[in-house]
């Protein structure tokens, strides 16, 4: 019953931010400068959760290669606009294949 109403809880607090920001969309008037660096904020905590993820296991530093360059891969992939698929499937598929052939 606690974890149903905490899932209520971050739910509703999740639609409210949402709801937020349309509503205050035309009222909220933003300094030129924070309004430059707000896309770039998205792109930085992307980027650094995606760094986590693939350099940390259990919540400590994980020196391989797999991993990595599976994401590497994924991202190239990207890059290059290839269907979500593709890109899910080649990055884990790498992955698996380098573990496969012994590499950390």
């Amino acid at each position: 019953m606690t974890i149903l109403l905490v899932i209520l809880a971050l739910a509703a607090g999740t639609y409210a931010t949402r709801l937020a920001g349309v509503m205050l969309h035309d009222r909220l008037v933003l300094p030129e400068r924070l309004r430059h660096l707000l896309p770039i904020a998205a792109t930085t905590l992307l980027a650094a959760l995606v760094a986590t993820a693939v350099f940390t296991e259990a919540g400590r530093l994980a020196v391989g290669v797999a991993r990595p360059l599976g994401v590497l891969v994924g991202a190239i992939l990207a890059w290059r606009k290839a269907p979500f698929v593709v890109v899910v499937v080649a990055a884990a598929g790498t992955a698996a294949l380098l573990r496969l052939a012994g590499l950390p």
